[in-house]
């Protein structure tokens, strides 16, 4: 058996290491995300994590886990921004306002498959044009569903978060670790 990482994220591996689960393999799918029409964001980013950990190739015994990370205001959803232009626009449409971060996790194993989604909330404070813009320089919004990351800079711009704070940063470890548990992964013993 081997477990196998399916995201390159590497957040995502950071925050396995602090439950003791390290990757033999780390393999990101490559998968169309482009939200379908009315699709909302919980159904999408459950669709997106379920369409990740069926690209990744696997032995039958092998354990493989994706996650998407999903920014939603209101039905809107954000994604990465392509560039600072949009990540200002995020970033600003949520300026004072309260937004939700949805993280779905998907494990497999053979033809088994174990799902899970959480929704937090996220209350980002009124931002002033030298805020954003100093936030912006860091280039830390790149790559990063919504256009920040709560774990860095983007830190002093959240003053509440109600829910899971790993599953804003980009994986749910209760959850997770259940998730593993249930296919088999030896998550507090010895792995052969």
């Amino acid at each position: 058996m081997k477990f196998i990482l399916g995201s390159g994220s590497p957040r995502r591996k950071e925050l396995l290491a602090q439950i003791g689960v390290f990757a033999d393999d780390i393999r990101a799918p490559d998968i169309d995300e482009t939200p379908l029409k009315a699709e909302q964001p919980r159904p999408y980013c459950a669709r997106m994590a379920r369409e990740k950990v069926a690209a990744v190739l696997a032995d039958a015994d092998d354990i493989v886990l994706c996650a998407d990370t999903t920014v939603a205001l209101g039905r809107r959803i954000l994604g990465k921004p392509a560039d600072r232009s949009e990540a200002e626009k995020f970033l600003r449409a949520m300026s004072g306002r309260r937004h939700k971060v949805i993280t779905a996790v998907a494990v497999k194993r053979g033809d088994n498959l174990w799902e899970r989604d959480v929704m937090s909330t996220v209350r980002m404070k009124s931002l002033s044009d030298q805020e954003l813009n100093a936030y912006l320089d860091t280039g830390d919004w790149q790559g990063k569903a919504g256009g920040y990351g709560i774990q860095g800079p983007a830190t002093v711009l959240i003053p509440w978060i109600s829910g899971s704070f790993t599953a804003i940063v980009g994986l749910p470890l209760a959850e997770t670790a259940n998730l593993l548990i249930a296919a088999g992964y030896p998550l507090y013993g010895e792995r052969s």
